[in-house]
């Protein structure tokens, strides 16, 4: 979890004042992790809120109580809050106007004078590049907004739509969704999710950035051959195909007739699949995305069966 500025700038944008609440601390067994975190804000129908700490009266007390609650609460999550969780979490409660005072690498803020324990974790940053979320001495410490990870998702059929609701949720990722024809799309679109049409789809693919990771699902194994070699043609973090066995034993024959070696072929993951999820476009969409999560595909490795197309 992060810090997540985007989210925060267009809630204050939108909504004016914002409070964040975020979970700062956890004992034993909590409805959620350290970082997760809601935005609050007074709409026209009274408080309002985008993102969760858990549900249940925890969250309900939390927003009813956000503005005026105090920096940091430890709540036990027990009977009085009808939860059975056993555990206790202590809340981070924010003010927002503006998101000027935030910095871009991690975001660090308590009560008094910095603690040696923060400035080390602030060190850490610099040389490791990521912190966890935690709370060192009553002083939050939170990444901001790591790198986003670009998916290129070819192909706005059964498959690919049910991937894109799917990943729509999760902050790490963007997608990019390209398809031939608008109607071929849903009329509204995920979050963080763009939408690209052209006739050759293939043609875009030098413009898609060096760690893009791309799924290649379209209605058209002649499109899945030319989006394949013209992503084998640049650098790119991982590519997976759709499609069977006997498809990908073709696909292997082609693109070597077109130039790409046996290693640069073998960067391909087809066919993909976890067999025993099925072959439902949800199955697959879960399949795909918990993979992506794990990040085994930023190693290289199978991410999914999307089965046979």
């Amino acid at each position: 979890m992060s810090f997540d500025r985007t989210a925060l700038t267009q809630a204050i944008a939108a909504h004016g004042r914002v409070a964040r609440v975020v979970v700062a601390d956890v004992k034993g067994s909590a409805p959620r992790e350290v970082g997760a975190a809601m935005l609050v804000w007074h709409g026209p129908n009274g408080l309002a809120q985008s993102g969760t700490i858990g549900g249940g009266t925890l969250e309900f007390e939390a927003m009813t109580s956000a503005f005026d609650a105090p920096r940091l609460q430890r709540i036990p999550l027990g009977p009085n809050l009808g939860q059975c969780c056993g555990g206790s979490v202590t809340l981070l409660t924010e003010v927002f106007e503006t998101t000027d005072d935030i910095p871009d690498d991690v975001y660090a803020r308590g009560p008094n004078v910095i603690p040696l324990a923060v400035q080390k974790a602030l060190k850490s940053v610099r040389r490791e590049g990521f912190v966890q979320p935690r709370l060192i001495d009553d002083w939050m410490v939170e990444p901001v907004s790591p790198p986003v990870r670009p998916i290129w998702l070819w192909g706005a059929g059964h498959v690919g739509r049910a991937i894109a609701q799917v990943i729509a949720p999760l902050p790490q990722f963007s997608v990019m969704w390209i398809d031939t024809d608008a109607d071929r799309f849903p009329q509204s679109l995920p979050p963080q999710t763009e939408q690209l049409i052209a006739k050759n789809p293939a043609e875009l693919v030098r413009h898609a950035p060096k760690d893009a990771e791309h799924l290649v699902l379209t209605y058209s194994h002649a499109l899945d051959l030319e989006l394949c070699h013209q992503i084998l043609s640049r650098p790119f973090a991982f590519a997976g195909l759709i499609g069977s066995e006997t498809k990908w034993a073709r696909f292997q024959s082609r693109l070597k007739a077109l130039g790409h070696s046996a290693a640069q072929i073998d960067r391909i993951c087809c066919p993909i699949g976890q067999t025993e999820l099925g072959k439902h476009p949800q199955a697959i969409a879960i399949g795909v995305t918990a993979r992506l999560i794990s990040g085994e595909t930023r190693a290289e490795t199978l991410i999914t069966q999307l089965g046979g197309a």
